[in-house]
C-alpha cells in the first residue's frame, strides 16, 4: 500500500520568502505585545484614576490640601484650579498664586505663577511649593505678631511721612484678642474690612490666618458672613477634618490640635487691612490696636 502513495517533494528553499515570513511573524508578535501593553497601560491609568478619585477623594483633596496651602501662604492670593490630574501613582491639581499687595483701587493683584500640589497613591502630600520660600514683606509680618514693637508714637510718625491717599496692605494687631462679635463691632466702627484674620499668636512662626474665601467651596464662602468675619467658614472646614489628615497638615506647618483650638476659641489677634494710609492713621488711635505693620504700599494714580 505504501507503494501507491504519491511521492512528496520538498520545495526548494527560498531565502526571500523565508525572510518575508519571519518579518511578518515578528510584526504580528510585536503588534500583539504592543496592543496588550497598551491595554494594560490604559487599564492601569484609568483604573488608578478611578481608585484615587472614588467617593469624592479628589474634591476632598482640594478641600484639605488646597485650603491648607492657603493657610501656609497667608501673604499670597491663591486660586485653586480644577480637579484632578492623575497618574498611576499620584493625583494632583494646580493653584495660581501671587503676593497680596496694595492693588491700586481694588484690581486683583498680578498672579506670580502656577504651582502643582499632589498627593501620592496612599493619600500623602507628595509635592508642596512656596511656603517658607514665600518671604514677601507681608508674609514676614505674620511672623512678627506678638513680638516686640516700637511705641505707637513711632508708628504715627512713620504713617505721617506717607501721603494720606497712598494705598496700603497692613497687619493691624490688637492689644488683646477680640471675639467674633467684638471684631465685627471693631470693623464696623472703624469702617474697615479684614482681608484675613489671624486666629493665633505664634510669634516667630506662622500663625493660623483665615480669609472669607480661604475655603471657597465651603459654607459661608464669598463673604456671606459679612466683611472680615469668616469664623463660621473656618469652623466648618476644621469640623470636616479627620484625625488621619494630621500628617498631611503638618507638611503645611499646621496641626489638628492647633486648628481645633483656634477654631473653638475664635479669638482674633490681628487682621489684614487693605486701605489708605489716612485710614491707618485713624486705626492706630484706637485703644484696642497694639500696632500696625505695613506690608505693601502703592499710590493709586486713578484717584481724584
Amino acid at each position: 500500500m505504501t507503494d501507491d502513495l504519491p511521492e512528496l517533494e520538498m520545495p526548494d528553499f527560498d531565502p526571500k520568502r523565508a525572510s518575508r515570513a519571519v518579518r511578518r511573524g515578528l510584526f504580528r508578535t510585536t503588534s500583539y505585545v504592543l496592543a496588550v501593553l497598551l491595554v494594560l497601560g490604559l487599564t492601569a491609568t484609568v483604573g488608578s484614576s478611578l481608585v484615587q478619585t472614588r467617593g469624592g477623594r479628589g474634591e476632598r483633596m482640594m478641600d484639605v490640601l488646597g485650603t491648607a496651602f492657603k493657610l501656609y501662604n497667608p501673604g499670597y492670593q491663591v486660586v485653586s484650579g480644577e480637579c484632578c490630574e492623575t497618574t498611576p501613582l499620584s493625583m494632583s491639581f494646580k493653584v495660581s498664586a501671587g503676593p497680596l499687595r496694595a492693588d491700586s483701587g481694588g484690581r486683583e493683584p498680578a498672579v506670580a505663577g502656577t504651582y502643582p500640589i499632589s498627593q501620592n497613591f496612599f493619600g500623602r502630600v507628595d509635592h508642596l511649593p512656596l511656603g517658607n520660600s514665600a518671604n514677601t514683606r507681608l508674609s514676614v509680618k505674620f511672623y512678627e505678631v506678638g513680638s516686640a514693637l516700637a511705641a505707637k508714637e513711632e508708628v504715627r510718625k512713620a504713617l505721617a511721612r506717607l501721603p494720606a491717599d497712598l494705598l496700603a496692605v497692613a497687619v493691624v494687631e490688637f492689644a488683646a484678642p477680640l471675639g467674633a462679635d467684638e471684631l465685627k463691632g471693631f470693623l464696623e466702627q472703624n469702617e474697615a474690612c479684614a482681608e484675613k484674620v489671624v486666629y493665633e499668636r505664634r510669634t516667630g512662626s506662622l500663625p493660623i490666618t483665615w480669609g472669607d474665601i480661604t475655603w471657597d467651596r465651603g459654607p459661608f464662602a464669598e463673604d456671606k458672613e459679612g466683611c472680615g468675619v469668616g469664623l463660621g467658614n473656618f469652623r466648618s472646614w476644621v469640623a470636616m477634618l479627620r484625625d488621619h489628615d494630621d500628617r498631611n497638615l503638618r507638611s503645611f506647618d499646621l496641626s489638628l490640635d492647633r486648628l481645633r483650638k483656634a477654631s473653638r476659641e475664635g479669638l482674633a489677634y490681628a487682621f489684614v487691612d487693605e486701605t489708605s494710609i489716612g485710614k491707618l492713621r485713624k486705626l492706630i488711635e484706637d485703644p484696642r490696636v497694639r500696632t500696625i505693620r505695613l506690608g505693601d504700599v502703592a499710590f493709586d494714580l486713578d484717584r481724584p
